[in-house]
């Protein structure tokens, strides 16, 4: 939150740009991509993570199976955790460059040009 220490009304309009970024559409809709995006598969990695600890803790034998060698399917699994980490980072950077950049940069150039609310972001991200 925006606190101010000048006396009681000066000062409060060099937050006002940033309030109304914030209650644009514009706003709204790069705040929707990123959550459309990002909720959903963090919540499927927590998923994951916790099906491999469970299945750890209370399925030892099935995790103990052997594959391949010496190596079972407990290993399998720790292995593609790490891999499902790489994969959503580089999954996120493409998204971000791809969606949240643009709308995110228009945004800014609307505010730092002194325009904090306009409509055209179509025209701007393509």
């Amino acid at each position: 939150m925006y606190t101010d220490s000048s006396p009681a009304g000066e000062g409060t309009s060099g937050a006002e740009p940033y309030r109304e970024v914030q209650a644009s559409p514009e706003f709204a809709e790069l705040r929707r991509t990123y959550r459309s995006f990002a909720f959903p598969l963090t919540v499927a990695f927590i998923v994951w993570y916790l099906l491999y600890v469970l299945l750890s803790n209370y399925a030892g034998a099935f995790m103990g199976t052997k594959v391949l060698g010496n190596i079972n399917v407990a290993f399998v699994f720790g292995i593609a955790q790490f891999a499902t980490t790489f994969l959503i980072a580089w999954w996120y950077s493409r998204h971000a460059a791809a969606k949240l950049d643009p709308r995110a940069e228009a945004i800014k150039s609307r505010l730092e040009g002194g325009e904090a609310t306009t409509s055209r972001l179509e025209g701007d991200a393509s």
